[in-house]
């Protein structure tokens, strides 16, 4: 890194307040924190993780929430939603054919695609995407951690809608589709 970072609404680079060393997401800290081999084999080896069927269940509903928002609002139904599972699915092999392999035969892959609907049914039970406007979607974030030593670590990470409320409030969202923590994760 040359000392800047990337200002994504003005495109022009920003200034960092010290030299940087590195670089880290949070998903590559919890990796490091849970498994140091497994961030070695995902950070430094760049082996890639195989592909589930749970994961691919995550991308697909991620995808469906972010294209929710290109709808106009009164669009933004549960049963749109559901509409774009399918073709969110097919957008995915088409990026990555290796991934139809975990659906051996229709059966299999129509009982995924209906659990990935009712996964995105599940979120019209937290909020009605009809009375939002997203300020940003997918946005990059990031901040330089000071090492101590002269130096900095940038962390950073993407995330998934921020909400700005006429009175500027702002809420960042972060979907997650994966299972509910348990009460001592919760704790830390």
């Amino acid at each position: 890194m040359t000392g800047a970072a990337v200002d994504q609404a003005a495109t022009r680079p920003v200034p960092l307040p010290l030299p940087v060393v590195g670089s880290l997401s949070p998903s590559r800290a919890a990796d490091f924190k849970a498994c140091p081999l497994l961030f070695r084999f995902r950070s430094i080896d760049k082996i890639p993780p195989r592909p589930s069927r749970d994961k691919l269940r995550g991308t697909v509903v991620h995808a469906v929430l972010d294209r929710l928002f290109d709808l106009p609002a009164a669009g933004r139904t549960p049963a749109a939603a559901a509409d774009l599972v399918e073709p969110e699915w097919r957008r995915l092999v088409e990026a990555e054919p290796e991934v139809a392999e975990l659906f051996p035969d229709g059966a299999e892959l129509a009982g995924w695609l209906e659990s990935a609907r009712a996964m995105v049914a599940g979120y019209f039970a937290l909020e009605d995407p009809a009375r939002l406007e997203p300020a940003a979607r997918e946005q990059l974030v990031e901040t330089v951690l000071d090492l101590g030593d002269g130096g900095g670590l940038v962390l950073r990470g993407y995330v998934d809608r921020l909400d700005v409320a006429p009175t500027g409030e702002v809420r960042v969202v972060d979907y997650k589709t994966g299972s509910i923590p348990r009460v001592a994760y919760e704790a830390k």
